[in-house]
């Protein structure tokens, strides 16, 4: 098997194990990942550079090394990687100020100040939590319920059997 094809099995495998389709990322990336081009990366129809790939790693929450093929298997644990929208959270109001703030941070560490949404790892979903005075799980539902998280991604859910686009 050629290393673009074992790239792209790792990308979808990512991928599916968030229980997301090529369209539910699309519309999470607010156009940024279109559906046709990563569906054609994880059949290995494309070759994906090093730049977007540590992009995409960035977006699905994971390590740059959970996408390249090799011995050790992807890590599993996505329950606590979350997607923020950014416009939902400021529209929220001054509660949320402080995890605004460190959001900023985080946009600031990663150069990334274009996007709309953003995905906080476990990590940083620990001290956003610390920040509110709340727990990560917590936060999580607050975050929910209110409609901050964006395009649903923390809490997907299966897709209907007539789905197109999800096949490679």
């Amino acid at each position: 098997m050629s290393y673009s094809k074992d790239v792209g099995e790792r990308l979808r495998q990512v991928r599916v194990d968030r229980g997301w389709s090529l369209q539910e990322v699309e519309r999470a990336s607010e156009g940024r990942w279109k559906a046709a081009v990563i569906g054609s990366y994880e059949r290995g129809d494309r070759n994906i550079s090093a730049t977007r790939l540590l992009e995409l790693a960035d977006f699905y929450g994971v390590r740059p090394s959970d996408v390249l093929p090799g011995e050790v298997a992807p890590q599993r644990s996505f329950g606590t990687t979350i997607v923020i929208d950014l416009r939902r959270l400021e529209a929220l109001g001054p509660r949320y100020a402080p995890v605004r703030r460190y959001l900023e941070t985080i946009q600031i560490q990663r150069g990334d100040f274009n996007r709309r949404v953003l995905s906080v790892r476990s990590e940083d979903l620990r001290a956003l939590a610390v920040v509110h005075d709340t727990t990560p799980e917590s936060l999580t539902e607050e975050l929910r319920r209110e409609g901050g998280l964006g395009g649903d991604m923390a809490a997907p859910e299966p897709p209907s059997s007539g789905e197109v686009g999800d096949v490679g």
